[in-house]
């Protein structure tokens, strides 16, 4: 049977959940998941690294998704295959070069004023006492700041969101052959025609944006669909995964005043908390791998074909690496947690992702000295690979 990612136990007691089942070994198969899971730390780092032996690939189970279904799925098929993190090398590495010199440390750094000013709107446009901060601020701020640095309008934010939620259901999904192709179709019809758009008139008039980095990258030129899939993976990545880490970690602060406090007295200690919240509730619980070729890996023999699953949620509570992996430790230093990958797919928004939850959470707990619970704080709800909490009512003052 094995261990199963998405039970209870796991979801809400990681720690020891993960540190029984890593006393029968750092790869298992579970039966629940029908692959492999990499649990050690050790073993999920490595393979991260392993493109080789354990394929991101993704291209081959999505055209048999694709397989007798319309024209218009196939195009969708075609963006998500756009996808540098659903990619091998060498095109993993062809989609990654035009787009990864835009989320360089300094040019991040850089938009530190911009991220400022978009939480500074979001709080002020709170409307009363009450507010729900999944809705008000977890989700216009990350994907006002992608909107921004896209050279989009900001104010298409919900026209993105909802595009992003339907392209989700085939991101996510464990069997993409069923899933209802409508929903799909016509975001991505919707996602091509918005950022075929903002692509051409960069070619035309170049601004200072991201898209026109991109546009005019001289380490060479993606084709039409490639810009686009480059455009809705920014635009996915960079606004889901950091509304699930803000929304996660508000969810946790409502819950531990004490942590609320020690924030609100160390702010210079925000980013190690950020840290700490990718590592105990950050939005990924695993990453999905095909072994390429057949070998032994942490004493099991994995076959080509097999599905693996790199689990982070579980390397992340391996208290071989972390001390009291349970434990909550907003200084924890090293914190080595496997949030944003490792190695060739390491997230190429990471340092964007740290920037705006240390500048909205800082933002946030200093503006208001009242911040507790407004209603029932909401269980997690996990897949194998997700993780989230929502809605998030807080009162505020």
């Amino acid at each position: 049977m094995g261990p199963d990612l998405a039970c209870d136990a796991a979801i809400r007691e990681p720690a020891a959940y993960f540190g029984r089942a890593l006393q029968d070994g750092p790869v298992q198969w579970s039966d629940s998941q029908r692959g492999w899971l990499i649990l050690s730390h050790a073993e999920v780092e490595a393979g991260f690294r392993d493109s080789e032996r354990l394929s991101a690939e993704r291209t081959g189970a999505f055209a048999r998704a694709a397989e007798g279904r319309s024209e218009a799925f196939g195009r969708a098929i075609e963006l998500l295959s756009a996808w540098m993190n659903f990619r091998d090398p060498p095109a993993h590495s062809v989609l990654r070069e035009p787009v990864k010199g835009a989320f360089t440390p300094r040019a991040v750094s850089a938009m530190e004023d911009q991220v400022q000013g978009i939480v500074d709107d979001a709080i002020d446009r709170f409307d009363g006492p009450v507010v729900d901060l999944n809705a008000a601020f977890a989700h216009p701020i990350p994907a006002t700041v992608i909107a921004s640095i896209l050279g989009a309008d900001p104010e298409d934010r919900h026209r993105f969101q909802g595009w992003s939620d339907d392209i989700g259901r085939l991101v996510f999904a464990m069997e993409p052959g069923k899933i209802a192709e409508g929903p799909v179709n016509r975001a991505v019809a919707e996602f091509v025609a918005y950022f075929g758009q903002l692509i051409e008139r960069e070619r035309r008039a170049p601004t200072s944006s991201v898209l026109s980095a991109i546009v005019h990258s001289p380490i060479g030129g993606l084709s039409e669909m490639e810009l686009v899939g480059a455009c809705t993976l920014i635009l996915f990545g960079g606004h889901e995964t950091t509304t699930t880490l803000l929304t996660n970690a508000l969810c946790l602060l409502l819950e531990r005043p004490d942590l609320v406090e020690w924030m609100r007295a160390h702010p210079e200690a925000t980013p190690s908390a950020v840290e700490e919240f990718m590592r105990v509730c950050g939005p990924a619980r695993s990453m999905p791998r095909k072994v390429a070729r057949d070998h032994e890996r942490g004493g099991q023999r994995l076959q080509q074909g097999q599905n693996v699953f790199l689990a982070i949620v579980s390397g992340n509570h391996d208290d071989t690496v972390f001390a009291e992996p349970q434990r909550i430790d907003l200084t924890r230093e090293p914190n080595p947690h496997l949030g944003f990958g490792w190695g060739l797919h390491f997230c190429l928004g990471a340092n964007l992702a740290r920037l705006e939850a240390r500048i909205a959470l800082n933002t946030l707990l200093q503006r208001f000295d009242r911040f507790e619970a407004a209603g029932p704080i909401p269980p997690a709800r996990a897949s194998a690979m997700g993780f989230g909490r929502r809605p998030v009512l807080a009162r505020l003052r």
